[in-house]
């Protein structure tokens, strides 16, 4: 089969198409989204991943308080809001559902701000603002 100008247009368009779709997960928000999701999904080793080396203990203490309980994650959406001189500020929609037994809590994610920085040429969480 031969090659011709505007099948390789039509693939480079597609493959152009494609890259433009997909995320950034090298992002500030996108730091701050994979930190929540292994919070709820409870695989510390990940939480520890995505978080700064400061942040680590606290991340450590937030899976602790939650690996009793049965937690669930809702339409979860982070977008950069703000600088500062060393963190990028993040702000998320959405909301984590704890289930305590015989109580349920709703942990809105837009009552926190979340500080991303980059360390080791990848975005992290880093604390609360």
């Amino acid at each position: 089969m031969k090659l011709n100008f505007s099948h390789l247009l039509f693939v480079l368009l597609i493959t152009l198409f494609f890259y433009g779709c997909t995320t950034d997960q090298t992002s500030a928000p996108a730091s701050i989204e994979d930190y929540i999701q292994a919070l709820v999904n409870k695989d510390e080793n990940s939480l520890i991943n995505f978080s700064c080396a400061a942040w680590e203990d606290e991340a450590r203490s937030e899976f602790n308080s939650f690996s009793a309980v049965s937690v669930s994650l809702e339409d979860l959406e982070c977008q950069e809001i703000d600088q500062d001189d060393e963190f990028t500020i993040v702000s998320c929609q959405g909301k984590i559902i704890a289930n305590y037994g015989n109580e349920v809590l709703e942990i809105h994610l837009e009552d926190q701000k979340y500080l991303s920085v980059l360390e080791g040429g990848e975005w992290r969480m880093c604390g609360y603002r």
